[in-house]
């Protein structure tokens, strides 16, 4: 098998969940690629949501979209009204936050040493 027609796993498993962020009309979706700065955890996948519904519109979504693309059920921390955290063994952390939590945390600071992986947009049916 070539490895560029057949990517990692892993890769299909971050799309899904930034696909299902993104369905969910959460905002500024980042991954962290932490597999050469930490010993324990591999990506982050950090998200702004707004308190209560969408919050959990998100989680809930991602968690579906997760297991649909093989990962097993996620230990959850939380929930409170400004962070969610969903964690997929050590490989994939997520985390949905409010706007404010994500300012107060900033994790991308915290974590400025990882490697920022590229998920654009998908096209949908629509014009452009």
């Amino acid at each position: 098998m070539n490895p560029k027609t057949h990517p990692d796993p892993i890769q299909n498993q971050l799309r899904a969940i930034v696909d299902a962020a993104r369905e969910r009309r959460a905002e500024d979706v980042v991954v962290l690629d932490l597999t050469e700065v930490s010993s324990t955890l591999e990506y982050f996948v950090i998200c702004t949501a707004t308190a209560g519904l969408q919050l959990n519109a998100v989680q809930e979504n991602i968690r579906e979209k997760a297991q649909a693309a093989g990962l097993s059920r996620p230990s959850v921390e939380g929930p409170s009204e400004r962070w969610l955290l969903l964690a997929f063994g050590g490989a994939i952390v997520v985390h949905i936050m409010t706007k404010d939590a994500r300012e107060y945390y900033d994790l991308e600071g915290l974590w400025s040493d990882a490697r920022v992986l590229d998920f654009p947009e998908r096209a949908t049916g629509g014009a452009a």
